[in-house]
């Protein structure tokens, strides 16, 4: 069970308290795909962020398969991070002086885990690509080199915040093929920050925010597939 039960953000600014996120509820399934759509300042980010165990809740509960997050100590988020979170950004964020299989591989040593670099490579389409430098690949691979970064941890949940903000728009369709594609087959629970709302058909769960608070909740009983030619 992964379930936020009125969440609350406030950050104290000067005399000012400024809110973040208020009294966020709703559950995210394993195997589904959950899209957060909202405008900048709508709370997306610290939102994910609080689900990554980066930044704690002010209010609310937090709750992973039975236990309080919100009441995690600093080693227990640190435990969380490593063994249930994997995470893409708008950014890739990858050492530019590894290639993309020591990328990979490096995250996959976090864990106590055996995992091979190269069979998540191979599953968001790299097998061609494993000894090329970020440098030598497009923004669109190296956001692939990432997806398989977060997959080698065998994450529990995979948060990708803006994953296909720098890319055009058949590059996007292909990131998000895979991620619908990672959450039928590995029953992890991914979810997506965004502001396209052209995504929206795409995921399983469909949570709008406005405001730091939830808009809207909608549930998709078939959500569209994403045609075989952008592969």
């Amino acid at each position: 069970m992964i379930k936020l039960e009125k969440i609350s953000k406030f950050y104290q600014v000067g005399d000012e308290q400024v809110t973040a996120l208020q009294d966020i509820s709703f559950p995210i399934e394993k195997g589904k795909l959950t899209i957060i759509l909202g405008p900048s300042g709508s709370g997306k980010s610290t939102l994910l962020n609080i689900l990554g165990g980066m930044d704690q809740s002010t209010a609310g509960k937090f709750l992973f398969e039975g236990e309080n997050v919100t009441q995690f100590d600093d080693h227990q988020l640190t435990d969380y991070r490593r063994k249930v979170v994997g995470f893409v950004s708008q950014f890739y964020n990858l050492v530019p002086s590894l290639t993309a299989l020591e990328n990979v591989a490096i995250a996959a040593r976090l864990t106590a885990n055996d995992h091979r670099a190269e069979e998540y490579l191979a599953k968001v389409g790299l097998k061609q690509r494993l000894n090329n430098f970020p440098s030598q690949m497009s923004g669109g691979e190296m956001q692939r080199v990432s997806i398989a970064r977060a997959l080698s941890k065998k994450p529990e949940m995979l948060l990708c915040d803006e994953p296909t903000g720098a890319l055009d728009t058949k590059t996007s369709l292909r990131i998000m093929k895979i991620l619908q594609e990672v959450a039928k087959t590995s029953k992890t629970a991914v979810i997506v920050v965004t502001h396209n709302p052209s995504f929206e058909r795409y995921g399983d769960c469909i949570v709008r925010l406005r405001d730091g608070r939830v808009e809207s909740i909608k549930r998709n009983p078939v959500p569209s597939e994403i045609g075989e030619d952008v592969k």
